[in-house]
């Protein structure tokens, strides 16, 4: 995940001193790794719902969508 540019996906935010600077869920202290995480040992949104208070489904569904969508871009080479 850390080679997508996660500044063009509204659903998330990094700000210098929240959570290290790192990419969290707009509003929130989740980070986006954690989500990726989560799901690569067997979570769903529904799993991450009822583990971390306060998300949103839909801002995790956005994530998710940005990922794949940036997936299926070719890779730019230099």
């Amino acid at each position: 995940m850390a080679n997508l540019n996660w500044s063009q996906c509204p659903a998330v935010e990094s700000v210098p001193g929240k959570v290290s600077g790192a990419w969290v869920l707009r509003g929130t202290r989740m980070p986006v790794s954690a989500i990726f995480e989560n799901i690569e040992v067997g979570a769903n949104i529904n799993d991450l719902m009822e583990w971390f208070e306060g998300l949103d489904r839909d801002q995790i569904k956005a994530v998710i969508a940005f990922a794949a969508r940036s997936l299926d871009r070719a890779p730019v080479t230099m």
